[in-house]
């Protein structure tokens, strides 16, 4: 039986995170300092020192390097607590790419590698991009299509190749290369993303607005790595791109839960005061089915986040754990912010209330980390021939 109970420690932590985030990070919401690619890096700065103070920065990370050492279901708590605000996993350091990208750090990289990168990154000093995803016919969904090539040259690589949808490369310090080594394989290369052979030929326009950096076209034109930069293993990348993956896919979850429940609770409060024939919109059936859908849907989010945040807590979460959640959650989380957007009604296409913000941010993740069909598609695999797996106790 899961018991789902706070500890006395973690509902504490629940409650400053959310504090913090209503009095120090929401106010900050409307700072000018925002465009298209995302927020600026002085505003990224800013709203680090605020969780720096508070002692909220990194919660996820290892104490040996300033963290909290959360487990995955602390994790859950205090990053749907985030995503209460679009800012808010910028300020606490837990917004993707760099959440995902200090987990495999950890995970794989050596002592040095850590020192050099992981340390700077937990302190929210510098971020990171991983750099996987390439335009057709490379890599997008199907990993095996890696087109990108690292050739060897003396004792090391000359990588050349193109990526695109890089989240936060304009600007990252460092990247996590995946390229195809000849005869050896897929393999993660760590790299300073000024180094000669990065060449960032532009930011794509998106959706979305709440990434540092944006989502960049990267082109790598015989960039130099030495096998001080072999991030873990040569021709292993595959098995820690799924290192990284699994979880990233879990936490993105916990953020945008908490991005649905902010889009919620501005259309549960518009519900209750907006006048329409007599009497309040919500008391009207065609709205306050659309809320009870919503609390139905952030309800079963947070079963399959929470759930799926034990098992790995417990040494578990494999492949077909993760790809439940991520399509659970990402579809329900999605339904929610339409549906806000309907109670609204000219109001939530507007930029009056923070929704249609969430709306237009939360949309892609049902297509990053792995489209909703390809993993509806591993999923009916497993259940054809017999080996999909239930993690409930």
């Amino acid at each position: 039986m899961i018991d789902f109970a706070l500890t006395p420690e973690l509902k504490d932590l629940q409650q400053r995170t959310r504090a913090f985030i209503a009095e120090q990070i929401i106010p900050m919401e409307s700072d000018p300092r925002q465009g298209a690619h995302g927020p600026e890096e002085s505003l990224r700065l800013d709203l680090v020192a605020k969780a720096r103070q508070a002692g909220l920065l990194s919660p996820h990370a290892e104490p040996e390097y300033g963290g909290l050492g959360l487990s995955h279901v602390g994790r859950a708590v205090v990053f749907e607590e985030s995503g209460y605000s679009p800012l808010g996993p910028i300020a606490m350091n837990v917004f993707a790419p760099d959440e995902g990208n200090m987990h495999l750090l950890h995970a794989v990289a050596t002592h040095e590698q850590k020192e050099r990168w992981l340390r700077p990154l937990v302190e929210g000093r510098i971020r990171s991009c991983f750099c996987m995803t390439e335009p057709a016919p490379g890599a997008g969904s199907d990993p095996s299509l890696l087109a990108t090539t690292a050739t060897p040259d003396g004792d090391g690589w000359l990588i050349t190749g193109r990526k695109w949808l890089i989240t936060g490369a304009d600007g990252a310090s460092v990247g996590i290369v995946m390229a195809n080594v000849p005869d050896v394989g897929a393999t993660m290369f760590l790299t300073p993303m000024d180094a000669p052979g990065i060449h960032l030929e532009r930011n794509m326009d998106t959706l979305d607005r709440c990434f540092p950096g944006g989502h960049g076209v990267l082109r790598f034109q015989n960039l130099r790595v030495g096998p001080q930069d072999v991030l873990g293993e040569v021709g292993q990348g595959y098995r820690y791109a799924q290192v990284r993956l699994s979880p990233a896919r879990l936490t993105h979850c916990m953020r945008w839960l908490g991005a649905a429940r902010r889009a919620h609770d501005v259309a549960l409060d518009y519900a209750r005061k907006r006048q329409a024939f007599g009497r309040p919109i919500g008391q009207h059936e065609g709205v306050g089915f659309a809320l009870a859908d919503n609390a139905m849907d952030l309800h079963l989010a947070r079963l399959a986040t929470w759930h799926a945040a034990w098992v790995l807590d417990q040494g578990g979460l494999g492949l077909q754990d993760s790809s439940r959640a991520k399509v659970i959650v990402s579809e329900a989380v999605w339904r929610v912010v339409d549906r806000c957007v309907q109670v609204l009604g000219g109001q939530g296409v507007t930029g009056e209330t923070v929704v249609a913000r969430i709306f237009a941010d939360i949309r892609g993740f049902r297509i990053y980390d792995g489209p909703s069909e390809v993993h509806r598609w591993s999923l009916a695999k497993h259940l054809i021939k017999g080996t999909a797996t239930d993690t409930m106790p």
